[in-house]
């Protein structure tokens, strides 16, 4: 049977064929559906949203260690955070296979950074194998938990915004059975104390060795010969595109690009006249072929930052200089918040009290825009607190206005740390925890602070107050954003608070589809509604969905919209 698959639909159903077990992972665009197809489509496989990216890797290695196959999902920037346990797990006896998918982003589509996660392979000393088509996005993952397993390794699968989300024909495979998972002691090769570590790094040499031999002879790494004059190495999407821009050429296309396949290269390069590396981003492969002492070309005529196509590619190897690629001229459409978002008037209130405003990785650091002009830096996961903090310290008290956002699941991810060394080195910032009860950036994806799992089911659900508190913040208010006078006026004090404050701007997200908590009504008559979801999809800021206490209609302004739209005038209309 054969269907049409993205690329990261091929990578959720290359896990169920290769009876994965576990799998876990923090949103991020390009990666973010390969987990919620795991978790909609093969019930059979326990998904979970975690915390952040290692958390996923750290609880994928211990359904590792029991001997199931584990996966770990997330973008690019979230290896970085899971770099930790990453760089130690080669070191550890695997049982299960244990694979981690890293999704590039070539061209900064949704990241702040345009890094080369091929690195992280060759850093962790770990195999690197990178799909070209869904069809091998499938396949590659799971020959992936073939050589972890044979090998005793993680192993990477890299794709990137192309490959995670172009669609294509893919031929479905046979389902293994998982393995059954049991308890064993292996403290020698576990416990990595520097005794046991030491003993384990050249276990590690050796294995790359013996992982060199296997990718010179694996049939993840093809030749295709053409006329002889022009050679091209490639790998990923960008083998997709040479192949298009020059159909006659040679090609060494390497599914598997660490370790390098050296025999394999030598004997190609020997075959053709000229040798070029195609690949996105940095000299991955080029500088090792270079190191081999095979002439070739590549980076001095392929451009280092953005996404490759035939045109860029064609144009490089036949002679001039790179162009960038002229895309259709039309209308520019650029980044923005949503209608009736609650962050809008928060973050306006914060811009009109003069406080610096250090950002954070969420859809609030589109208020970085016009009109609101209202972040003031921006770099990593959780940095806009310790920015405030720096800041803050610096200047001392009541010199400048300092204040930090950061969204709940940003919070949640890496802002807690954050938090608690405010409060532990007496800080002086404020912290506003804009909560809108979702993973708002990346499609509304659930957190610990929700209530629910990947799979729907009710759990527990944080209380940001009570957490802020047990950090040792002692200054916390929750507000209404729409309420912008109040809200307003919690800032101001806040900004004059000698000591470490936060502010938790408590509004749904207006694109927040219908996710009913038991106890909190949806709308004015809950009896009355038939599910048509009129209301949500509505983006008015009137509509509270969470917040029994609060009056329905507070901030509506009489448009009487959502009553001519609801048949069940469930929802009210206008006061």
């Amino acid at each position: 049977m054969k269907k049409i698959l993205s690329g990261n639909e091929a990578i959720a159903r290359g896990a169920y064929e290769a009876g994965v077990g576990f799998a876990a992972a923090y949103p991020g665009t390009p990666s973010t559906e390969v987990l919620e197809c795991i978790a909609a489509g093969y019930p059979g496989i326990h998904a979970e949203w975690t915390p952040n990216e290692k958390v996923a890797l750290e609880v994928a290695a211990g359904a590792s260690y029991t001997g199931a196959r584990a996966m770990a999902v997330m973008k690019h920037v979230g290896v970085n955070v899971a770099a930790d346990p990453l760089m130690t797990l080669p070191y550890t006896l695997i049982r299960g296979g244990i694979v981690l998918v890293s999704a590039d982003d070539p061209e900064l589509f949704s990241s702040q950074n345009e890094q080369d996660n091929r690195h992280y392979a060759r850093f962790a000393k770990i195999p690197l194998l990178e799909p070209t088509t869904s069809q091998e996005a499938k396949d590659f993952t799971k020959e992936a938990f073939k050589i972890s397993e044979q090998f005793g390794t993680p192993v990477m699968l890299r794709t990137t915004t192309r490959i995670s989300h172009s669609m294509g024909i893919v031929e479905m495979g046979e389902v293994a059975g998982q393995p059954v998972p049991s308890i064993e002691r292996h403290p020698a090769e576990w416990v990595m104390l520097p005794a046991n570590a030491r003993v384990r790094h050249p276990l590690i040499e050796k294995r790359l060795l013996e992982l060199k031999e296997y990718a010179n002879s694996s049939p993840l790494n093809s030749v295709e010969m053409g006329d002889g004059k022009i050679g091209i190495i490639s790998a990923g999407v960008a083998y997709q595109y040479a192949k298009e821009a020059f159909p006659g050429a040679s090609f060494l296309k390497l599914g598997m690009p660490y370790p390098l396949p050296d025999r394999l290269v030598r004997e190609f390069a020997s075959k053709v006249d000229e040798l070029w590396v195609v690949e996105e981003l940095d000299p991955f492969m080029e500088d090792q072929i270079r190191a081999l002492g095979i002439a070739c070309r590549g980076k001095d005529r392929l451009p280092l930052c953005g996404e490759l196509n035939p045109d860029i590619i064609g144009t490089a190897i036949s002679g001039a200089a790179p162009e960038p690629f002229r895309k259709p001229a039309l209308p520019g459409r650029p980044p923005s918040m949503c209608p009736g978002c609650p962050h809008r008037s928060l973050l306006w209130a914060l811009r009109r009290n003069k406080a610096f405003i250090a950002g954070d990785i969420g859809c609030y650091t589109l208020g970085f825009l016009p009109p609101l002009s209202a972040i003031d830096t921006c770099l990593c996961m959780g940095a806009g607190i310790n920015h405030a903090h720096g800041m803050a310290t610096v200047f001392g008290p009541g010199r400048e206005k300092i204040a930090a956002v950061i969204g709940d699941s940003t919070f949640y991810h890496s802002g807690i740390t954050g938090l608690t060394n405010l409060a532990y080195n007496k800080g002086a910032a404020l912290v506003v925890i804009l909560d809108n009860s979702t993973t708002a950036m990346t499609g509304a994806q659930d957190h610990p602070g929700t209530g629910v799992t990947i799979g729907g089911e009710q759990t527990i659900r944080l209380d940001l107050e009570k957490l802020v508190k047990a950090l040792g913040i002692e200054w916390v208010k929750t507000v209404d954003p729409y309420d912008v006078k109040k809200t307003r006026k919690t800032i101001k004090a806040a900004l004059a608070h000698d000591g470490p404050s936060v502010i938790i701007s408590k509004a749904p997200c207006v694109l927040l589809r219908s996710k009913k908590v038991p106890g909190e009504p949806l709308c004015v008559d809950p009896e009355k509604c038939i599910g048509c979801k009129v209301c949500i999809g509505l983006g008015c800021p009137a509509i509270e969905f969470r917040d029994e206490k609060s009056s329905i209609n507070s901030s509506c302004v009489g448009c009487g919209v959502c009553g001519e739209l609801c048949a069940q005038g469930a929802i009210g209309g206008g006061k």
